[in-house]
């Protein structure tokens, strides 16, 4: 089954993102400085692709899968990068 992007809001300093698995990532808007800087407007005008969202005046696409393989990946232990 391919997860996908129903929806998106911004909520600050996040991203919203409502999956079509019904779960919601929250993503901050500092891990993409164009999204960051940008406008109300700009922020607002997005579309959805088969594989992720897409900015057209930002120039700026984001992956789905590429968010749920860093939002599931093991973290390290704080302990074990000593």
């Amino acid at each position: 089954m391919t997860i996908s992007a129903k929806n998106i809001q911004f909520d600050g300093a996040a991203m919203l993102i409502e999956l079509s698995n019904a779960r919601t990532l929250r993503i901050p808007l500092a891990r993409f400085p164009r999204l960051l800087n940008a406008t109300p407007g700009q922020l607002n005008d997005w579309e959805l692709t088969p594989r992720g969202i897409h900015w057209d005046t930002l120039d700026e696409d984001i992956s789905i899968d590429g968010l749920l393989e860093e939002k599931d990946a093991p973290r390290p232990h704080p302990h074990s990068m000593l």
